[in-house]
């Protein structure tokens, strides 16, 4: 009976700690946040041209490990196109956002919009 007592011990801890241990998230957000948190807490410290390469690196990371961006993602890189006069590459990034999360259709389509007139 003891030893039975300290079996289910053992499982039941190392249950536990699988539980507790990091599991991979649903997105692969690499410097995203960082990089977005920088951009408006520190306006200027981080080159735009900076954060558009860490942004299409991290892609690239998360490409080749199939794992999807977060929402929002192609929209800021977008932005960040736009704002170093890379119009044809924001709209690219506004169109796949949209692609990718229709929730956004509507402000993704307004944006267009406005860089096409």
């Amino acid at each position: 009976m003891k030893n039975t007592n300290y079996l289910f011990l053992a499982l039941l801890g190392t249950t536990i700690m699988t539980g507790c241990a990091s599991k991979a998230g649903l997105y692969q957000w690499g410097s995203y946040e960082e990089q977005v948190y920088a951009m408006y807490s520190d306006t200027g410290k981080v080159p735009i041209e900076e954060q558009v390469i860490n942004l299409e690196k991290d892609y690239q990371v998360a490409r080749s490990t199939n794992q999807p961006v977060p929402p929002g993602y192609h929209a800021h890189l977008g932005y960040l196109y736009f704002q170093l006069g890379k119009t044809d590459q924001a709209l690219q990034s506004f169109v796949t956002e949209k692609t990718l999360f229709p929730e956004s259709t509507v402000y993704m389509n307004r944006l267009i919009k406005r860089i096409k007139s």
